[in-house]
């Protein structure tokens, strides 16, 4: 087989079999395939799209690229469960989901991916952290998870390498908004990892992948229905990404305020929603509760507790972490030696959130090409949400970068990216809808 010819199939808008597939996730876990010829069927299957059949053989033939994980034999007492988000711009919510989760007796192996076009990664957020191994062996994955609860880790040689080289390849190439290529990224990593049951947070909005609600929709569809072929129990909640979630954008300030969250000093009012909404969700998908509110408050307990902070620090620890992160994080985080405040007039109304997030690459926190060199300490803080008034005491963000001239042309961006009135909007939803699949 020639893959040119595949290429030339769905380039002219044909259905791939499932040798066809299977030769193109062979190419690239070995490393047969060029990256040309990678980028040139992802574009294909970009414009061409794929069935729902395509996209679940491609899905469950990357999950096969590698190790697939069997939790069975770990004497859990608890559901293994994880949560993906579909990418966002101050999207730190992992770093949260994962110990509160911990502490309501999930399980809980996070696979992160790295920074995906206009959003940032979690891999590369926890990279943040000095000494914190992100792609530890597998055998201390499962100890981590086992004895503590939960692990976040970046996606190893070993699980699903298939996917592994297309995500970078997709990051560059344009080809990130395709729902079938999202939903076999997302769902080969979720199968490898062993999954009992897995909740979506799907975006919506201006720093959205989906360019529409509807759009949003049909990716959460696609993903609990390929999902629930795999044997893998789904649900997705669709949350509002029409601008920044939380206050800070950019790696090692997320880092800073997930700890200042687990900390219990300080919660953002859209952050805190997402991040209960979401790991009462887990608690529901997983068996653990059958009431939301119940779950709800079982999460924010977790929190106010300090038991996730405590998880967080042992996770941290057990992955080459300091100890003591949790409480001392501001001590161990890069920082950038550039702070310039960004000034507007008026109420602000409406924020293009993509533009925010292609700011970050402007400052060096996101990729321009693979394998790039990220700094870890620059990105945004004091990010002022929807409905501020902005004057000369409360500024549009916090610019933090490597110089004076990336920091005034980012400012630039950022006034463009951001429109401002003299009545204040009306306030906006957070959680739009929640979607699930049959099991």
């Amino acid at each position: 087989m020639l893959f040119a010819d595949v290429i030339r199939h769905k380039r002219d808008g044909g259905v791939l079999g499932d040798a066809e597939i299977q030769f193109f996730v062979d190419g690239l876990a070995d490393g047969s395939l060029p990256a040309e010829q990678v980028s040139s069927l992802a574009m294909a299957i970009f414009l061409n799209s794929m069935t729902f059949d395509e996209t679940a053989t491609l899905t469950t033939a990357m999950a096969e690229s590698g190790t697939v994980l069997d939790w069975s034999s770990a004497g859990l007492d608890g559901p293994v469960v994880d949560k993906h988000s579909t990418g966002g711009v101050g999207d730190k919510v992992s770093f949260l989901l994962a110990p509160i989760a911990a502490a309501c007796g999930c399980f809980v192996p996070m696979i992160s991916g790295r920074g995906l076009g206009h959003t940032g990664g979690t891999t590369d957020k926890a990279e943040s952290i000095p000494g914190y191994n992100t792609a530890p062996d597998f055998e201390t994955f499962r100890k981590v998870v086992k004895t503590i609860g939960c692990a976040v880790i970046g996606q190893t040689s070993d699980l699903a390498p298939a996917d592994r080289r297309l995500y970078s390849i997709r990051d560059v190439t344009a080809t990130v908004e395709s729902i079938p290529l999202i939903t076999a990224s997302i769902l080969s990593k979720k199968i490898a990892a062993g999954l009992n049951a897995l909740v979506m947070d799907v975006k919506v909005g201006s720093g959205a992948f989906m360019p529409t609600y509807e759009r949003s929709v049909d990716l959460a569809k696609s993903i609990i229905a390929t999902a629930a072929k795999a044997g893998l129990k789904t649900s997705a909640v669709l949350t509002d990404m029409n601008e920044v979630l939380g206050t800070t954008a950019g790696n090692a300030l997320e880092i800073e305020e997930a700890m200042a969250f687990l900390r219990n000093d300080y919660r953002e009012s859209r952050l805190d929603e997402v991040v209960l909404a979401l790991c009462a969700e887990m608690l529901l998908t997983a068996g653990l509760e059958d009431d939301v509110d119940t779950a709800a408050k079982r999460c924010d307990d977790a929190v106010s507790s300090g038991r996730a902070a405590e998880i967080f620090d042992r996770m941290c620890a057990s992955l080459g972490g300091p100890g003591d992160f949790v409480d001392n994080s501001r001590k161990y985080l890069a920082t950038a030696p550039v702070q310039k405040p960004v000034f507007g007039k008026g109420y602000l109304t409406a924020v293009d959130v993509r533009a925010v997030g292609n700011s970050i690459i402007e400052l060096g926190g996101g990729r321009r090409q693979v394998g790039e060199t990220l700094d870890l300490s620059v990105g945004l803080s004091d990010v002022a949400p929807i409905g501020t008034y902005l004057d000369a005491q409360r500024p549009l963000a916090v610019i933090h970068a490597a110089s004076p001239d990336a920091a005034a042309h980012v400012e630039k961006l950022l006034l463009e990216a951001c429109s401002t009135s003299d009545s204040a909007p009306s306030e906006s939803v957070v959680i739009h809808q929640k979607l699930s699949g049959p099991g």
